[in-house]
């Protein structure tokens, strides 16, 4: 794992414990897997085999790509690895990581805002962002294994951009909360630093107008372009 990704960056003003020690900032995932859950809910059937701002993803493909990052993300924040390394001799083929319209579920429409809300709970007891975890099945910062507190900000990272991804795919309007656009700019700021190692997550970066809001700026980040329409 790169420097880049070696820890989270702490504001200057979070939070010390009694001894001094820094607090990790807990964040609140209910936000964007509400608007996904509100975007899913909007998709038509004929939408399904649409473009994304994802340039090898229709809307199916990102649809399952949701779906299993969804469990990959609970499954880390519970740190439920030896179970599922049991079960498959391999973690990283616990879930697919990359989406194929040929795998969604049929009931996808019941079952991920269930996976989404899942994720949720998971992700709001402190043991999640304490010690390392691990995402089967899906490209992370440095490889599998990584801190809790990072894993969270890569779950709340693709929970954002690919709320927005669907949101521009299926022609719906896109909601997203200060405080989880914050943390995607801060993850998107590291991904795209000098060194970093971006391969698997995004596409060359997208110049942005350093005055753009902020959300767009880190869509630029992310190599997407903020004006994509199907």
């Amino acid at each position: 794992m790169g420097d880049e990704f070696a820890g989270i960056r702490r504001s200057k003003d979070q939070e010390l414990d009694r001894e001094g020690h820094a607090m990790t900032t807990m964040h609140d995932f209910g936000p964007p897997a509400q608007e996904l859950t509100r975007l899913a809910a909007g998709v038509k059937d004929d939408q399904l085999s649409a473009p994304t701002p994802c340039a090898t993803y229709t809307v199916a493909d990102l649809l399952d790509h949701l779906m299993g990052l969804s469990l990959a993300f609970t499954w880390a924040a519970t740190k439920a690895t030896e179970p599922l390394r049991a079960q498959t001799g391999d973690l990283a083929q616990a879930e697919p990581g990359l989406g194929s319209a040929a795998n969604l579920d049929p009931e996808w429409r019941k079952l991920l805002p269930v996976r989404l809300g899942e994720l949720v709970e998971a992700w709001r007891d402190p043991a999640a962002w304490e010690g390392t975890t691990e995402a089967g099945g899906l490209t992370l910062p440095g490889g599998l294994t990584l801190p809790g507190e990072l894993a969270a900000m890569v779950a709340m990272d693709e929970l954002v951009l690919h709320g927005w991804d669907l949101a521009r795919a299926t022609g719906q309007p896109f909601h997203c909360d200060p405080g989880s656009t914050e943390v995607c700019f801060q993850f998107t700021t590291m991904s795209a630093a000098p060194g970093a190692d971006r391969a698997g997550l995004f596409g060359p970066v997208v110049e942005v107008a350093p005055d753009a809001p902020l959300l767009d700026r880190a869509l630029g980040l992310s190599g997407r372009d903020p004006a994509w329409t199907p």
